[in-house]
């Protein structure tokens, strides 16, 4: 680990660049860069990806293995704890089937933050204070520190069971296929910045994303929890709305500000200036703005959540199904016969006037 900051610490480090020195140093060294390379097509990609991909086949076994470990800790997990307490909870069906998801996405995102946190501030590596760090000392098939490989295989083998989970365990939503997209653009990067050794910029990257998974879904389960038992409590509403405001203002901080001008710059800009010919560097920028294009595109779905605060007084999920019943509810939880009343499906949803009904009020569908 100390081979790869060692050279980095006499080197003076360069200022964060703003919007504007994104756009046009980045434009003109990528429009350079590809004027220069005048072999650049499918052959050249193709023996550079020889020359350059590192991974073995026990680590390729070990990513379906985790992947599918993730799977089944899961669905224990749902089965043995975060359905009875949803029920314990008594919160209403529709809440009660979306809990375990959101509780699932909680304690993943909490524990994988952390790590990261650890392992850009507590230890010996610079890259987030010095993103340009991350390609000091870069050489094809260098040896991956075992702390950054731990945290490549929790993460990749999670998003490889997140593209499963998606269409198959969570609750479909409008941006449900941009979510999928999401993570196979994700594992891809995952993959091929440890095959070809851009680790140390994937832990920037999963530490700038991860922050927001936390606070989305901790505003999602005190959503659910302020109405539990046809009730309303004052300290879940709170709870909701503090992580309802850190959660938009987070977005932007890590995802529309720190993660362009940090890792796009230092992978667009200064990768060439410490390996000249660096590999599959169109490849992994194009796959870093996509990422970029999608932060912008859920941007919008917070805009329209805060608009949505504002006019209603309400915390909910913007990119839920409007239509969406309870008939998922009573085929996922294993509720009593007693429990699946009327009240219940009346206490949530008066589709058939256009209107919403909350805690026994009812109001105007505003979005």
């Amino acid at each position: 680990m100390s081979s790869q900051t060692g050279d980095a610490g006499s080197l003076e480090v360069e200022p964060m660049p703003g919007y504007l020195d994104l756009i046009t140093r980045a434009s003109s060294v990528m429009l350079r860069a590809w004027r220069d390379c005048s072999t650049c097509g499918l052959e050249l990609s193709k023996r550079t990806l020889l020359d350059n991909a590192y991974i073995t086949w026990t680590e390729i076994a070990l990513f379906f293995f985790c992947a599918f470990l993730w799977t089944q800790v899961r669905r224990g997990l749902t089965e043995s704890l975060f359905k009875p307490l949803a029920q314990w909870c008594r919160l209403l069906p529709k809440d009660a089937a979306k809990m375990p998801e959101s509780t699932w996405k909680l304690v993943f995102y909490t524990m994988s933050w952390s790590y990261s946190t650890y392992l850009l501030f507590f230890t010996s590596y610079s890259f987030f204070h010095d993103p340009p760090s991350v390609f000091y000392n870069w050489k094809s098939g260098m040896p991956v520190p075992t702390d950054i490989a731990i945290a490549y295989l929790i993460q990749g083998s999670f998003y490889g069971h997140s593209i499963y989970a998606t269409v198959y365990m969570d609750a479909w939503r409008k941006d449900s296929a941009v979510m999928v997209v999401h993570h196979i653009i994700t594992l891809a990067l995952i993959c091929f910045s440890y095959a070809f050794r851009y680790h140390n910029v994937g832990i920037l990257v999963l530490f700038l994303h991860d922050i927001n998974d936390i606070q989305l879904e901790f505003t999602k389960l005190n959503v659910y929890l302020k109405s539990r038992g046809g009730g309303y409590y004052l300290l879940n509403d709170i709870l909701s709305n503090m992580g309802s405001v850190s959660f938009s203002i987070t977005w932007f901080w890590f995802r529309l500000y720190w993660f362009p001008l940090k890792v796009l710059y230092a992978t667009c800009v200064s990768s060439l200036q410490s390996v000249p010919n660096i590999p599959f560097y169109f490849f992994f920028n194009a796959l870093l703005l996509a990422l970029l294009l999608m932060n912008i595109y859920w941007f919008l779905f917070i805009v329209i959540f805060v608009v949505k605060v504002l006019k209603m007084k309400e915390v909910n999920d913007v990119r839920e199904y409007e239509d969406e019943d309870g008939n998922k509810t009573a085929a996922g939880l294993h509720r009593n016969p007693q429990a699946a009343n009327n009240e219940d499906d009346a206490g949530h949803h008066n589709s058939a006037q256009g209107k919403h009904v909350q805690n026994g009020v009812t109001k105007e569908k505003h979005l």
